[in-house]
């Protein structure tokens, strides 16, 4: 199966940090970016076909896998005569394939999916976008998928609430909780989708979480595959810090390799 991550918006709500690269380039603690922490989480189950779908900075994603068989190796330079060799040396991404899509600079979301559609092999799909993170079992949500003959699965997470919740009764706190996991589900932005999705995206200025996955739902062919472990999106300054914390601390529970 195909894993098609959608890289092409702005990011403006990390401007400082996306003047000058897509989000998905950010990078995570003092490692790699954002993006290769998903493509690498996808892979450890087996999964090494990708299709990116560009549009803002595209130029770096493209520059980003262009050289990068260079920068995870070894090299020899005789300085004089310009001669350089690589040290042959292995990496754990040889195997990735790699589909780098321009899908327009504008492009909604909806859009890029369906432009990316003729370069997926088989009926079935992995979704998800280029700034979020968890543990999921994917393999997991592709059977639950084909089990409920879905034409869309969504992975539902419960978030972490950002502030403590209190109990309260009579002026007084019966108990206290420092950011309990939110009650209610929402769209963990990890997806399996059937192709046939393509026939109900209409062109550019479609929005994937909007008309598509509605009209999917009113047919009854939305299903959710519930996660209870870890996600954490990265649309904010301090979601980008939390992230590197975490990474950096040898506590990230994304990390199975």
């Amino acid at each position: 199966m195909h894993v098609v991550i959608l890289c092409g918006g702005l990011g403006t709500r990390l401007r400082e940090e996306t003047e000058f690269r897509p989000k998905p380039m950010i990078p995570i603690g003092q490692g790699q970016p954002i993006l290769w922490h998903i493509m690498k989480y996808y892979s450890t189950f087996g999964f090494k076909k990708f299709v990116l779908c560009l549009g803002y900075r595209s130029d770096v994603i493209k520059t980003y896998f262009r050289n990068y068989h260079w920068h995870q190796r070894s090299i020899r330079v005789r300085l004089g005569d310009d001669d350089i060799h690589l040290i042959h040396e292995s990496h754990g991404e040889e195997e990735w394939e790699v589909t780098l899509l321009d899908t327009g600079l504008n492009t909604m979301t909806g859009g890029r999916i369906r432009r990316a559609i003729p370069f997926i092999e088989g009926d079935d799909f992995l979704l998800t976008y280029g700034d979020g993170l968890i543990d999921s079992d994917i393999a997991a949500s592709i059977e639950a998928h084909r089990k409920k003959h879905a034409l869309v699965t969504m992975t539902a997470v419960r978030p972490p609430s950002r502030f403590g919740e209190l109990d309260l009764a009579d002026g007084m706190v019966r108990a206290f909780r420092e950011k309990p996991r939110d009650s209610h589900y929402i769209n963990g932005g990890y997806f399996v989708c059937n192709r046939a999705i393509g026939d109900l995206i209409e062109g550019d200025t479609s929005v994937f979480e909007r008309e598509p996955l509605e009209r999917v739902a009113r047919a009854g062919r939305l299903a959710a595959y519930e996660h209870e472990g870890f996600w954490q999106c990265m649309d904010t300054y301090r979601e980008m810090v939390l992230l590197s914390e975490m990474w950096d601390a040898g506590q990230a529970p994304w990390k199975r390799w």
